[in-house]
């Protein structure tokens, strides 16, 4: 494997850190989703809707503020701030905990779009040093010439499969941004609703 590492020219060490971020990012966000689904309890944000709905708002955001349930701190947020916008609390309340899952997406991104770009640099400097022996009439050291298309296929490869490997969990962390997104956006709703019900009664 050291071998192709070093066949495949220089290109290769700025590949090899695309690399190990993508890793460290990677490991570093399946903790996270680990841990935050360990810490999710529906039971609380149930209890908590269930109060709004008795209008008992107060304990609503009681029941919810020291909860470790990324749904549950939201509502109680917004609960918290309503005097002034509740639909405005939870918002800032959702952005703030949707910004947690966003981390290191970007990253990846990134990653995903740079490492075929590099690989592709190796592509282009390898067939250069192949090119350039021939035009030296260097046409006596085949392996040298060989050697030249040789890196280039490998910074390729490498390249490709760096991106491949980071696209699989940065689709899944998207997922999983997105369901998280939903559950805020659902819960939410039910609370605006239920808020609103008495304000409309009162008006009546």
């Amino acid at each position: 494997m050291l071998d192709l590492f070093f066949r495949g020219g220089p290109i290769m060490w700025p590949l090899l850190c695309t690399s190990l971020v993508a890793l460290s990012v990677v490991f570093e966000r399946l903790i996270f989703i680990a841990r935050e689904k360990s810490r999710r309890r529906p039971a609380v944000v149930e209890a908590m809707l269930g109060q709004v709905e008795r209008g008992d708002f107060e304990g609503a955001a009681r029941e919810g503020r020291d909860s470790g349930d990324f749904v549950a701190r939201a509502l109680a947020y917004g609960l918290a701030h309503r005097e002034k916008s509740l639909a405005n609390a939870l918002l800032r309340a959702a952005g703030k905990e949707l910004r947690r899952f966003e981390r290191g997406l970007s990253i990846l991104d990134t990653i995903i779009t740079l490492a075929p770009l590099l690989g592709l640099l190796g592509t282009v400097t390898g067939m250069i040093r192949a090119f350039g022996l021939i035009g030296n009439n260097e046409l006596g050291a085949p392996t040298a010439i060989t050697g030249g298309v040789a890196e280039a296929l490998i910074a390729t490869a490498f390249g490709l499969g760096i991106a491949i490997a980071a696209l699989l969990p940065f689709n899944y962390l998207n997922t999983r941004l997105e369901q998280a997104r939903q559950e805020i956006q659902d819960a939410a709703t039910y609370v605006e609703l239920h808020a609103s019900a008495p304000d409309r009664a009162a008006k009546e």
